[in-house]
């Protein structure tokens, strides 16, 4: 158990739980988090116990309501502010861990947290789930790749129709849209969760770590170079004859 004040991590046999802990303000992502979020995703990248994470939000109404812009939108100069990015850069840091992330969504799942989600390699979904991009409606732009991210999940044309007009998208079409992986109840949302990451912490770790690799990192590349990257990581788990 940890001792942080914003998130609990928790480490149960060889699966990471990452609980975003401020019910009283939906789990709204403040600095705070921020930097106790930094500390839980560096332990969970270096840790060789733990094989897959779980993140979910304390509480009964949001998995994350976004960020709180009573801290962000009155942060230090933009020098400062980019120093403490680079220092801290809590997405790059998500996106660089080769472990399965398991994200388990209910209630509210809005601006930073829609991109935490997406930051995860599998989004299971409760029934309850609404998500968000509401940075327009506020003057300002998503800041923690969700104009990258929820494109190359759900297409150029879902995402900009979602951010730019501000709707907000419950769990059935988040399902079509391919937001989500599944959609099951409330109560079965984090039983769901640790089946899948129990199944996935069953496989051999490398093998695991190097089939994500071979999606993630080539999502980003043409086909043939896929292949590449692809027959480049097989050749570290096929034995040679």
């Amino acid at each position: 158990m940890s001792n942080f004040e914003t998130i609990i991590y928790e480490k149960l046999d060889d699966i990471g739980y990452v609980t975003l802990n401020r019910p009283h303000a939906l789990n709204a992502y403040n600095l705070k988090m921020r930097d106790e979020l930094y500390q839980v995703l560096d332990a969970i990248k270096d840790d060789a116990e733990v094989k897959v994470a779980i993140f979910r939000g304390a509480g009964e109404r949001a998995f994350c309501a976004g960020a709180d812009l009573t801290e962000f939108l009155t942060a230090p100069s933009p020098i400062i502010a980019r120093q403490v990015r680079w220092e801290r850069d809590v997405w790059g840091l998500f996106l660089s861990i080769a472990k399965p992330l398991i994200a388990a969504l209910h209630g509210y799942v809005l601006g930073d947290g829609i991109e935490i989600a997406l930051c995860c390699d599998i989004r299971l979904a409760s029934e309850d789930v609404q998500f968000g991009l509401p940075e327009p409606g506020l003057g300002i732009i998503p800041a923690a790749g969700g104009s990258q991210t929820l494109p190359r999940v759900i297409g150029g044309a879902k995402a900009l129709e979602i951010l730019l007009s501000g709707r907000w998208i419950k769990a059935e079409e988040a399902h079509r849209l391919k937001l989500v992986n599944r959609v099951v109840s409330r109560n079965e949302l984090l039983p769901e969760a640790e089946r899948l990451a129990r199944k996935i912490a069953d496989f051999d770790p490398v093998a695991v770590s190097y089939a994500k690799q071979a999606i993630t990192r080539g999502l980003d590349l043409s086909l043939e170079q896929g292949l590449e990257l692809e027959a480049k990581l097989a050749r570290f788990v096929i034995p040679l004859h």
